[in-house]
């Protein structure tokens, strides 16, 4: 048993190993290469694409190496997905490769600070929505994103949610659903085993296969909130409460 654990431990490791490996490749060579040959308006598209690729490779090679197993319930309700929100829990660091490597024409909202990553800041900065001060800014960028039929993943706990304490979530993908009209898609990601989640060691990934079960729960609507007698602080509310109620 001890001599399975070990060896999980290192294919774990040389599996970000690689991960990292292909990400400076996109962070340096990949998406400068794209930009010098690509209209503005044109990169988003080819950089979606590299990005969902490659994670969705990546998934692949996790599940190959016996890794992780992910089960995906109600696949239906994922296909052709344009100009949605996707909000989720996020229980381990890989939920947004997931979730990313399940969608093509996807971004995600980033962390200011990942800008800076040696890894992943000129894929930030050259794709994803950046969460800092300029609140204005994010959801006027959010609402030209999601015209062009992209998708958004949101994770409203904003960090990785640990075992037995209670969901907390942050209210702007509420504020971005109400200000842009975009609909909802609620999902629910669930490890059998704590794997790669909050204060915890990226080689411990125990002696069998950590089964991802992600399930897309019903769509929240947002224009059956838009009511008259509704102040829109009491509108966000109302999303907030159903996105939390779809997603713990």
């Amino acid at each position: 048993m001890y001599i399975l654990k070990l060896w999980r431990s290192f294919v774990v490791v040389f599996l970000f190993a690689f991960f990292g490996a292909g990400a400076i490749l996109i962070n340096y060579i990949v998406f400068p290469y794209i930009s010098v040959f690509l209209k503005k308006e044109e990169r988003r598209q080819h950089y979606c694409k590299v990005v969902h690729k490659t994670w969705k490779f990546f998934c692949d090679l996790m599940e190959k190496s016996g890794t992780i197993r992910v089960i995906l319930t109600n696949p239906e309700k994922l296909n052709n997905l344009h100009g949605k929100i996707i909000v989720a829990n996020h229980p381990s660091f890989i939920d947004i490769v997931l979730l990313i490597g399940l969608l093509p024409d996807t971004v995600c909202i980033a962390k200011k600070e990942i800008k800076k990553n040696i890894f992943m800041g000129n894929i930030v900065k050259s794709l994803y929505l950046i969460n800092d001060e300029d609140n204005k800014q994010l959801l006027k960028d959010a609402s030209e994103i999601l015209s062009q039929g992209y998708n958004i993943v949101i994770f409203p706990t904003g960090t990785r949610t640990e075992e037995g304490k209670a969901m907390k979530l942050h209210k702007g993908a509420a504020l971005m659903a109400l200000h842009t009209k975009a609909d909802v898609i609620p999902v629910h990601i669930s490890c059998d085993y704590k794997f790669l989640a909050k204060h915890q060691k990226i080689y411990d990934a125990g002696i069998k296969p950590i089964t991802y079960t992600i399930t897309v729960n019903e769509e929240i609507r947002t224009e059956h909130f838009n009511k008259p007698e509704l102040t829109n602080i009491q509108i966000r509310n109302r999303i907030n409460t159903a996105i939390k109620a779809r997603i713990q």
